[in-house]
């Protein structure tokens, strides 16, 4: 069964290890109950570099269970619901293999997949880890990105009911493997319209690179 473990909300936290901020929301804690996901976001979620987190295409971050199972073997390390710094904590989804604008029905919300997480260093100072970017990057495990189509609630429990998947199949491990390196993969992302506009503009310039002149 496709469901949700844990809804998680942010708390603003002051720490030394951010990258310019001085403080984070990327301490996501689990939530009793039923939690609104309205607008761009979950209410009470904490963002604070809302440059690179939050808005429209970076509403939800969904992270699964699993991928979570298989770092706490890699690392020796015991992690928790909300580590990833994920609003939601998944069990049968593949996040690295959902399609770009793929919807979820979730409680009575329905989300739609638009991105993939890319790692910084504030993740990296989050679980003092060294090094953990390049490794992330390395795995492609990095979670999926959401956008509120329907606000709703949504809880632990939940099932995730996939609603609707596109054709083109473009999925969140390829956009991801495209924006870290896999210049290759440009064109093919550019398969999936519902892509963020900012991710469109990205790979094609990293097509007109790849194009002889």
């Amino acid at each position: 069964m496709s469901e949700v473990v844990s809804v998680n909300i942010g708390v603003h936290r002051v720490v030394p290890w951010t990258q310019s901020m001085g403080s984070t929301g990327i301490d996501k804690r689990p939530q009793p109950g039923r939690v609104r996901a309205v607008g761009v976001g979950l209410e009470a979620d904490v963002i604070v570099d809302t440059k690179n987190h939050g808005g429209y295409d970076q509403a939800v971050y969904a992270y699964a269970s699993e991928d979570a199972d298989w770092w706490e073997q890699e690392l020796d390390k015991q992690l928790w619901p909300g580590a990833f710094g994920e609003n939601l904590t998944t069990r049968g989804v593949d996040c690295t293999g959902a399609v770009i604008g793929e919807r979820w029905r979730v409680g009575s919300t329905v989300l739609e997949v638009s991105c993939p997480r890319i790692p910084c260093r504030t993740f990296a100072g989050f679980w003092d880890v060294p090094h953990l970017v390049k490794r992330f990057t390395e795995q492609g495990r990095p979670g999926a990105y959401l956008r509120i189509v329907d606000e709703g609630d949504l809880g632990a429990g939940d099932a995730v009911e996939i609603t609707h998947r596109p054709g083109h199949g473009v999925t969140i491990g390829e956009v991801f493997r495209a924006l870290t390196g896999e210049r290759s993969l440009a064109a093919r992302i550019l398969e999936a319209p519902e892509l963020p506009e900012s991710i469109q503009h990205r790979a094609q310039r990293m097509l007109s690179l790849t194009q002889p002149s």
